[in-house]
């Protein structure tokens, strides 16, 4: 069939293609799913599941690595603020604690589909620190001793107020006013040996650096690690260049700035938040109707098919969801089918996630997006995607009258 090439890697099937393809995938829509020619797709999404490696924060899903909490539950969480010898806070306990909720708890909320509550438990008053803010030498690639001794005195100086047994994640607020704090460096600390108080194992602690106001998202993103989430931003080796190369403004875990920050599916299967009948194994070839992964349904209705995964190796599989400007990504940029590769033995701030860009010829939101480049990477209604490397292709013919899209995924082309 004759083909018309689009902008960048996007192919543009003939008219009297798409309306072939309108036909027979809208036909499809009430059903979900049908499998295609060589069909091997399956409610099963067992054999795309890459296996849990060693690498920090493996996207393998296989199994859950026990030393961090899943948040298949309710989790409370205490905040405790932090002052110091060298400086009068300005700003009260329970102003910095709106700063984080009940936002953070919502991007969860709608984040699981109502499956997980994080409870805050923000601690109303000041926690004197033994020590100046200077003294610590705060900063993001901070001395670990220093850094240690921080923890501690906080530990310490805040177990007369707080009953440590009773909660699954700490947060820790350093008053942002003090002299000795860094913004930069807000982050989640893993202990090699636990810190022992109440008569419980504290394994890691959030440590909040941010200014008043604060970055958006920056909790949910660093909460996310907590849960065993890898940073997907990539960090140049000299500190400068660009570090939203590989997820741009797709998923809180990149940035938390992104005009799209839902977690990706392939992050929701991990967590528990999607599984069964909403993700789709495609070993063959697969007529989809995907439901856009940020849309939180009506309560008692089904989730429909979020996420369709195909295996493209022992360490290695791609992700096919929908986005649209709904729930968390409300601030979206573009709308369309998000492809994505996987990589499970890729660590931490490593790549382990890599959006492919379908429009790379191409960018979008210049003045809004963290990374223009990939603010246009979803395919849209009409357009072809072959994935570079691989025998598979993405068609996405149209969108039904509720929002979800109807796309075909062949593999072996």
């Amino acid at each position: 069939m004759p083909r018309q090439h689009g902008p960048g890697g996007v192919e543009r099937p003939s008219l009297r293609g798409v309306a072939a393809a309108l036909t027979s995938l809208l036909a499809l829509a009430a059903t979900g799913l049908v499998a295609g020619p060589a069909a091997a797709a399956t409610r099963d999404a067992g054999p795309c599941a890459l296996p849990r490696t060693g690498a920090h924060h493996s996207l393998g899903l296989d199994s859950w690595n026990h030393a961090y909490p899943r948040p298949d539950r309710s989790l409370d969480a205490v905040m405790v603020f932090l002052s110091f010898p060298d400086s009068d806070p300005v700003v009260p306990p329970e102003m910095l604690a709106a700063d984080y909720f009940p936002s953070t708890s919502r991007f969860f909320h709608r984040a699981s589909y109502g499956t997980f509550t994080l409870r805050a438990h923000p601690q109303k008053r000041w926690t004197r620190m033994p020590r100046p803010s200077t003294w610590y030498g705060i900063e993001r690639d901070w001395g670990s001793k220093q850094r240690s001794a921080y923890l501690r005195d906080a530990i310490e100086a805040a177990d007369e107020q707080v009953d440590f047994s009773e909660y699954d994640i700490v947060y820790l607020v350093a008053d942002p006013d003090a002299p000795g704090v860094d913004s930069d460096a807000t982050k989640v600390v893993n202990f090699d040996r636990p810190l022992r108080a109440d008569g419980t194992d504290i394994r890691r602690v959030v440590t909040v650096f941010e200014d008043h106001p604060p970055d958006r998202n920056v909790l949910a993103h660093e909460t996310g690690h907590v849960f065993d989430l890898a940073d997907l931003y990539h960090r140049p080796a000299d500190g400068k260049g660009d570090w939203d190369t590989y997820v741009g403004d797709w998923d809180v875990m990149g940035s938390q700035f992104g005009l799209s920050p839902d977690l990706f599916g392939w992050h929701k299967w991990k967590l528990g938040w999607l599984g069964g009948q909403e993700i789709v194994c495609v070993q063959g070839a697969a007529d989809l109707t995907l439901e856009p992964m940020a849309e939180v349904p009506v309560q008692g209705a089904s989730l429909g098919t979020r996420l369709a995964v195909i295996r493209t190796g022992i360490d290695s599989a791609l992700a096919v969801e929908a986005r649209s400007a709904v729930g968390n990504d409300r601030t979206t940029c573009t709308e369309g089918v998000l492809i994505y590769r996987i990589r499970n033995a890729t660590p931490s701030g490593g790549g382990p996630v890599e959006v492919l860009d379908t429009h790379p010829d191409s960018d979008a939101c210049w003045d809004r997006s963290v990374y223009p480049p990939l603010a246009d990477a979803p395919l849209r209604e009409g357009e072809r995607y072959t994935v570079p490397g691989e025998r598979v292709r993405i068609d996405v013919a149209d969108r039904t009258r509720s929002g979800a899209w109807t796309v075909r995924i062949t593999t072996g082309t």
